[in-house]
């Protein structure tokens, strides 16, 4: 429903239109009444006149019959005066019809444009020359959360400020293509918008005002981010199998002549210096073949070992593999909801391995202790797994960033378990998203429930 200030003004011009036409309904039937009134008193005078006349001496007759004739025509007059009255009556019934019909059909019309703002999912949102806000679509209501009492406030008060700000910016250019994206924080969530505007004009192409209109791209903007990973990822695969070709030999190598230098200098009694260098290289040998392992396991193609999984025991199971690390860490994990009629065809390990992953995380989010709330559900033909938690959230600046390969925060790891998790949800055709605030973090993963997973790269 839209909510108009300008209805007043129109309402007052058809209440003022329906007085008028009522007080010449009612002046015309007075008209009628006295014309009548009238004709009534000609024809009793007449009545009146001929009888004298009969009376009357034969030399003063004349005078009386002229009388008599000023009265006829007058009757006459009086009658084109009733005809007059009624046929102006008539006019202003018809006039009150047709008036009647435009209203209907302009209160038709407006229910009409009203249910069709309603209906949009685009903000519409109108404002004077002075930007004072004049009519708000439900959608606008919803995505800038203010109430629908909110007409006749400055637009330039409302949150974000950024309203007022490309309000002032778009009056000072006017340029038909000027858009503007913000970003609204609203329970907890994260929304993008886009706002464009145009001028409001009346019938006459007069600007009267401004309007606003807002789109929510969120989902949008999360779909390129997820098209500009796997452009990112497109690559990989090749490349991680020259990288591995062309440094795990060389890595073979080289360890192999590391533990024959080893056997060779045990039997000379080599120093302590030549040893701690030999187990220094050692070791990294070992670190960089597992990083190339890890590399080659995340740009690799796998194929899905599908089996009909009941999320509900495995997030059971994973809450009990991690419950002593929880407790130690004054961690409390609760499931507020888990839907046990759900089921999905997916590679069981691997969900574990996302579920552990994401909990993991949560928990190292919180080293002073905190809550995870997990729900697992059905919406939009899906299955969806929301991981919460409590901590102090993902800085602004790095938020786009932690689904991407060998991005870290932590002074140990890879940086590739989110990746990793990224990939096995893209591998069973789902998603992995995540909303982030001050007081904590959500990741949903979201599984296709379907008869099998479609396996991809």
């Amino acid at each position: 429903m839209i909510s108009l200030a300008y209805q007043d003004q129109p309402l007052q011009q058809a209440f003022a239109y329906r007085r008028a036409i009522v007080g010449l309904l009612i002046l015309s039937s007075a008209a009628l009444a006295v014309t009548v009134w009238i004709m009534v008193d000609f024809l009793r005078e007449q009545e009146i006149v001929e009888e004298l006349i009969k009376d009357l001496p034969r030399d003063a007759r004349d005078s009386a019959e002229f009388l008599a004739g000023e009265l006829r025509w007058q009757f006459r007059l009086a009658t084109l005066v009733v005809l007059n009255v009624v046929v102006t009556a008539f006019a202003v019934i018809l006039l009150w019809r047709a008036y009647f019909a435009s209203q209907t059909s302009l209160r038709d019309t407006r229910a009409l444009a009203t249910d069709i703002l309603s209906s949009m999912q685009q903000a519409v949102i109108t404002t004077d020359l002075d930007g004072i806000v004049t009519s708000i679509n439900r959608r606008g209501i919803e995505l800038l959360d203010v109430k629908a009492s909110c007409i006749g406030e400055f637009i330039d008060e409302w949150r974000p400020a950024s309203l007022g700000d490309f309000r002032r910016g778009w009056l000072s250019k006017k340029a038909a293509g000027m858009a503007h994206e913000l970003t609204l924080e609203s329970k907890g969530n994260s929304r993008t918008l886009r706002l464009t505007c145009q001028a409001l004009n009346d019938h006459a192409a007069n600007e009267i005002g401004i309007v606003f209109q807002l789109l929510d791209i969120t989902r949008h903007r999360l779909i390129e981010d997820r098209m500009r990973r796997m452009e990112r990822y497109m690559g990989l695969g090749s490349l991680a199998a020259g990288l591995h070709h062309e440094i795990k030999n060389p890595l073979a190598g080289l360890s192999l002549h590391v533990q024959l230098l080893e056997e060779h200098l045990g039997s000379v009694d080599p120093s302590e210096e030549i040893t701690s260098m030999l187990d220094v290289i050692r070791s990294e040998v070992v670190r960089i073949g597992g990083v190339l392992e890890g590399f080659n396991d995340f740009a690799s193609i796998g194929e899905l070992n599908s089996t009909d999984v009941d999320l509900c025991e495995v997030i059971q199971r994973q809450i009990a593999f991690v419950g002593l690390q929880a407790e130690n860490q004054s961690v409390r994990i609760h499931v507020d909801r888990c839907d046990s009629s759900l089921r999905v065809a997916a590679d069981r390990g691997r969900i574990e391995q996302v579920i552990l992953n994401l909990m993991i995380n949560a928990m190292d989010a919180m080293p002073d202790g905190g809550d995870i709330k997990i729900a697992v559900y059905q919406a939009d033909d899906a299955a969806h797994i929301d991981i919460a938690d409590t901590g102090s959230g993902i800085p602004e600046n790095l938020q786009d960033k932690i689904l991407d390969p060998y991005f870290t925060t932590k002074s140990t790891g890879t940086g590739l378990g989110l990746a990793f998790c990224e990939k096995i949800m893209r591998q069973h055709s789902g998603a992995i998203d995540f909303s982030t605030s001050p007081n904590g973090t959500i990741f949903q993963l979201t599984l296709p429930k379907c008869e099998s997973a479609a396996v991809t790269s």
